[in-house]
């Protein structure tokens, strides 16, 4: 699916009645086009990286930020909640770009998948999405994160993870965050926003675990954005026979041929079964 799409229809009457998805990227840790493609094109040039700027990205399928998906989640109040999966190094871009164009006016939780770069270096910037308060007297966004993740997060932002002040320090701006440990376990299920998740552990590369998530009850949805391979226990909690019918996979696909050490490519897709419609 293209950068910005919503799987639902675009009506103020549907959006408002129901819940959506929206891409909010669907690129590599690098995001398209290529840096390197438009800085030392080759000859001919990538046709790729040349098209992603030449259309508004909208209408774009080449122009991808760092892969991100957020749940806009009616409750049975009516209410919408908006549950961001991974805060990359895209996602001032993102909100500027799909927020605005989508009328997404908050970020009420996020979950992060993994501790990659291209998962969580937008966390600094969630205070753009964050009431102003320059005491920080607001109220913490949440956040739910393996206890992995949360011992990089810490190293690489550790003001956003200091609960107080040392002796001395000045109260300076930061984003406010709830953090929250999850297990690396489809039997630990988890709520965010109102909406139940289910982790789901896969192999992205063989010395790295990362999480998708299983959620929705109306519609039962996959989300696996890191992916090379599957656990058996994964594999068997998205399959039919095991918990049941999916509605929607949402997989890791880099390339559309060969194959890679840390993702899925599409060879290795097209042959999987799961059951789905």
């Amino acid at each position: 699916m293209e950068n910005g799409n919503c799987f639902e229809s675009e009506s103020k009457e549907k959006k408002d009645s129901s819940s959506s998805l929206l891409f909010l990227g669907t690129g590599c840790s690098s995001a398209v086009p290529n840096v390197l493609c438009l800085i030392q094109p080759s000859n001919p040039p990538c046709e790729v990286c040349t098209q992603s700027l030449s259309i508004p990205p909208e209408k774009n399928p080449n122009y991808r930020c760092n892969t991100s998906l957020l749940i806009d989640y009616r409750n049975d109040n009516g209410e919408h909640k908006y549950i961001l999966i991974d805060v990359g190094k895209t996602f001032r871009e993102q909100v500027l770009r799909w927020f605005t164009h989508h009328n997404i006016p908050q970020v009420d939780s996020i979950i992060l998948t993994h501790e990659h770069a291209d998962a969580v270096l937008g966390l600094d910037d969630i205070r753009a999405v964050q009431p102003f308060s320059p005491t920080n007297d607001i109220e913490p966004t949440q956040i739910y994160l393996t206890q992995f993740a949360m011992d990089s997060v810490a190293e690489k932002f550790p003001y956003l993870v200091q609960k107080k002040l040392k002796e001395g320090q000045e109260v300076r701006r930061v984003a406010q965050l709830d953090w929250n440990i999850i297990k690396n376990d489809f039997e630990e299920l988890f709520v965010s926003s109102g909406l139940q998740f289910v982790p789901l552990p896969v192999m992205h590369g063989e010395d790295y675990v990362s999480l998708g998530f299983l959620f929705g009850s109306k519609s039962r949805i996959a989300y696996i954005s890191d992916v090379s391979r599957f656990p058996s226990n994964t594999e068997h909690v998205i399959s039919k026979t095991g918990g049941g019918q999916l509605d929607l996979l949402i997989l890791d696909t880099l390339y559309k041929t060969g194959s890679h050490n840390t993702h899925f490519c599409f060879p290795q897709v097209s042959s999987l079964k799961f059951n789905i419609p």
